[in-house]
C-alpha cells in the first residue's frame, strides 16, 4: 500500500495562492535560487520540525493535502525546481521524498537536504531521490483515469556489460487500449517504481514501449534483481 499520493515542483503553491486566476501570457514568475545549498537545507529542517504536528494530523486523517502547500513552500526554499512527496516508508512508517528527478544541477541542493536531514526513526525515514516500492506487483497506479495493475508489466531487458547499462522494452496488457501519452507514462513509471528514481538514471539506457509482449520478458522484480546485481558488478555497491 502506499499514501495517497501528490508531488509536484514546489513552487507551484505560490501562485495557487493567488486570489485570481494568472494571465496566460504571463511569464512564469522566477524565484530565487540560495547560493548556499547548507544554509537552505537548515532553513527547510528546522521548518519541518515546527510542521511536523500538523504533517502528522493529516496523515493520521488520510489528508495529507492539506498540508501540501506549506510544504511545497518549504521545499521551494531549498530550490524552485525541487519535487516533494509523502509516501509509506520501507523501513519507518512514512517517508518524506525530495528530489530533484536526478538533474545534475539540483544535485548540491538534494545533497545538502540528505546531509541535514534529522535521524530516521520508527516513524519517518527521508529520501533524496524517489525509491523503490518494495514490491510493484503489489501495486495498482491510475494513468489515463484507468486503474492498471503493475502486476502485469513485462519487460525484455538487454544488459551492455561494457557500458554498465541496461536497454529495455516495457509490456502491459492494457497498452493497446491506451493512447500515446497514457502509454508513455506507463512505459516508465513502473521502472521507477522497481529500481527507484536514482538507480533507473544510472543504469537504463534506452527505454522503449512494446504494444505486444516480446519474447523472454521478465517481471519487475527480476529486472531489478538484474539492474541491482550489474550495478554491483560495475562498482556501484555500497
Amino acid at each position: 500500500m502506499r499514501l495517497p499520493r501528490w508531488a509536484r515542483p514546489s513552487r507551484l503553491s505560490r501562485e495557487r495562492r493567488a486570489a485570481d486566476p494568472p494571465d496566460p501570457r504571463t511569464p512564469w514568475p522566477e524565484q530565487p535560487v540560495p547560493r548556499d545549498p547548507a544554509v537552505a537545507a537548515r532553513v527547510f529542517w528546522r521548518r519541518w520540525r515546527e510542521l511536523l504536528p500538523e504533517v502528522s494530523a493529516a496523515l493520521g486523517d488520510r489528508e495529507p493535502q492539506r498540508v501540501e502547500l506549506a510544504l511545497c513552500d518549504a521545499v521551494a526554499g531549498v530550490h524552485p525546481r525541487l519535487q516533494v512527496s509523502l509516501e509509506r516508508g520501507q523501513r519507518a512508517v512514512y517517508a518524506l521524498v525530495v528530489s530533484g528527478q536526478e538533474d545534475p544541477e539540483l544535485r548540491p541542493y538534494t545533497d545538502a537536504w540528505k546531509a541535514a536531514a534529522p535521524a530516521e526513526d520508527a516513524i519517518w525515514e527521508y529520501h533524496d531521490s524517489v525509491p523503490p516500492v518494495p514490491d510493484p506487483a503489489e501495486v495498482t497506479v491510475n494513468v489515463g483515469g484507468q486503474r492498471v495493475a503493475l502486476a502485469e508489466v513485462r519487460v525484455v531487458a538487454q544488459v551492455d556489460e561494457t557500458e554498465g547499462v541496461v536497454d529495455v522494452a516495457v509490456h502491459h496488457p492494457r497498452f493497446a487500449d491506451l493512447d500515446e501519452a497514457t502509454r508513455t507514462a506507463l512505459t516508465f513509471l513502473p521502472l521507477d517504481a522497481a529500481l527507484g528514481e536514482r538507480l533507473a538514471a544510472e543504469r537504463l539506457r534506452r527505454v522503449e514501449t512494446a504494444e505486444l509482449e516480446p519474447a523472454g520478458s521478465i517481471s519487475l522484480v527480476e529486472l531489478r534483481d538484474l539492474v541491482r546485481a550489474l550495478h554491483a558488478n560495475v562498482g556501484g555497491a555500497d
